[in-house]
């Protein structure tokens, strides 16, 4: 009904992934499976919609504080996750990333601490260093699965210092779904020390198998934002735009004069508010199907890696379509084997260490793709190994 196995011919548009893999790699010739979007076409209800609004021909300043827009994420929230969301609690931002960063502004005070499961997403890094308060880091345990070691995590937001727990759930890139008992814990804990929490949840969608994601909204203690996007379920982060659930009032309203007076953004991207009505109102079954295809692809990855390299026994994550694969039994250096996928196997594959210290000795494959550039990169990625075995 879907088809996810034609290639897109993504060069000349201006593509992160494809157009400025050199910017990191050094080279521009490369097969990449970097950065975390797609090379899939979106939903074609969305094409639709974007064709519709696109034809009436007048892009005026817009608002995103409509009930088509707020009823499509509730019913979303309500039918997917069994999650009802709090009324006129939704805000609009430009990206999860910018809210993220204005509510760290909000929320603490330079050099305050922000407490962060590792290996993490490097942007998390980025926006707490960027506005001048302190990664505090917890680094998760693995031992089969991953899991967090919750006094260590209750010793972090027992310090003073640390104002926040900055959440990734599903968490990236290791792709661990947080199960209802530890998101539990977890706000226990921050209710405990009055720490409160932004639960990134932009990879809501895509968990596999037994597994489901439960928003941080059916489990809060304290004061809380949700803050997600559609971009990553339907590959649409071009178009920009996110959304989060602020409880708090107060918060809320310092969060929205921030927004539309010092920074100008309230008014949003029209093309986004459709994308995000017609996604989800209309695009659950081509997100099922795509679910379906990443899930085999993450498959696939799993059984090259394991026959190649049997001491590896590396098994798909419980979310996200990024293969984080565990290289550490294999004793090889990360730098060198940047080196000889770079130069002698022109891919490009996230080396672990992007995600911090905790990340040594990983490199994270991006498997959002059609199977033919999979079946490339995955046996460029093993021949790379072996030269350097």
């Amino acid at each position: 009904m879907f088809d996810f196995s034609t290639v897109v011919d993504r060069h000349g548009t201006w593509c992160t992934q494809w157009d400025y893999v050199a910017d990191r790699f050094g080279h521009a010739d490369l097969l990449p499976f970097t950065i975390s979007d797609m090379d899939f076409a979106t939903a074609p209800c969305v094409i639709e919609a974007l064709q519709a609004r696109l034809a009436h021909g007048v892009l005026g300043y817009s608002r995103w504080n409509n009930e088509e827009f707020i009823s499509a994420v509730q019913h979303w929230f309500s039918t997917r996750f069994n999650a009802p969301l709090p009324d006129n609690a939704l805000v609009y931002g430009p990206s999860v990333i910018y809210m993220v960063a204005e509510l760290i502004r909000l929320w603490s005070a330079p050099c305050d601490g922000v407490v962060v499961h590792t290996p993490a997403y490097d942007a998390f890094y980025k926006v707490i260093e960027g506005n001048d308060r302190r990664v505090v880091p917890v680094p998760l345990q693995h031992n089969g699965d991953w899991h967090c070691d919750m006094a260590a995590l209750e010793a972090a937001l027992a310090q003073e210092e640390n104002k926040i727990l900055l959440l990734c759930s599903p968490q990236n890139p290791t792709g661990k779904v947080w199960t209802q008992d530890e998101l539990h814990t977890m706000a226990a804990l921050c209710a405990r020390h009055g720490v409160r929490v932004i639960s990134d949840e932009i990879h809501m969608d895509m968990t596999w198998g037994a597994h489901r994601h439960i928003p941080w909204s059916r489990v809060a203690q304290g004061p809380w934002a949700l803050l997600t996007s559609a971009s990553k379920s339907f590959n649409i982060p071009a178009l920009t735009g996110a959304y989060g659930i602020i409880e708090d009032n107060v918060t809320r309203s310092r969060y929205l004069a921030a927004l539309k007076s010092r920074d100008g953004l309230s008014s949003p991207s029209v093309l986004a508010i459709h994308a995000h009505i017609a996604a989800y109102r209309e695009g659950a079954p081509w997100l099922d199907a795509l679910r379906a295809y990443l899930a085999a692809n993450l498959d696939f990855v799993a059984a090259e890696l394991n026959a190649a390299f049997p001491d590896l026994n590396w098994q798909p994550p419980q979310s996200t379509y990024l293969a984080w694969i565990d290289l550490r039994p294999l004793g090889i250096d990360d730098a060198r084997l940047q080196q000889e996928l770079i130069e002698n196997q022109k891919v490009a594959i996230m080396p672990g260490l992007t995600y911090g210290d905790a990340g040594r000795g990983f490199v994270r494959l991006n498997a959002g793709c059609p199977r033919v550039k999979l079946e490339q990169g995955v046996s460029r990625l093993i021949a790379g190994i072996q030269a350097l075995l």
